[in-house]
């Protein structure tokens, strides 16, 4: 498996990797883009990073991170100045460590970029997908609603 920078070339991916990660349990999506869109529309801005797994020439898991603002904010918004990530791996590649290693390589990157942080959300009953970023130094800072919970990853100390 290699871990390649993407770019706007991968926001169709990018956009089945979303569905993916929001739709975790398979949940219809309903009408239009809805919410997750926010995620990937107008992919390009200032601090939007991708990576991509790539394995046997298919790309196989995406992480991602964009900046939002306060009065646009994402589902595991903090501050104007933290990332928020997205990631997500095809269902037939999970629990082979691609999550686990995108995970960590944008980490590295949003340390390298030099932010001091990263945040998401997660559902707050997907309890094995909580442990999994607690694992990876993320903490719970907040509940971003009844369904969901917000975590961050201190990025300014050692890894």
């Amino acid at each position: 498996m290699v871990i390649r920078r993407g770019g706007r070339q991968d926001v169709r991916f990018l956009r089945d990797m979303l569905h993916h990660a929001y739709y975790w349990r398979e949940r219809s999506p309903g009408d239009g883009p809805g919410p997750p869109a926010r995620y990937v529309k107008g992919w390009g801005r200032p601090g939007d990073t991708v990576l991509i797994a790539v394995d046997e020439a298919f790309p196989v898991g995406a992480a991602w991170y964009r900046l939002f603002r306060r009065d646009r904010p994402g589902y595991g918004f903090v501050d104007e100045e933290t990332p928020e990530l997205a990631i997500a791996v095809v269902p037939s590649r999970r629990g082979h460590g691609v999550g686990e290693a995108l995970l960590e390589a944008l980490c590295e990157r949003a340390r390298a970029d030099g932010y001091g942080a990263l945040s998401l959300s997660v559902a707050r009953d997907n309890a094995p997908l909580v442990a999994f970023y607690e694992h990876h130094g993320f903490q719970v800072v907040g509940s971003g609603d009844e369904q969901s919970v917000t975590m961050s990853r201190d990025l300014t100390g050692s890894a």
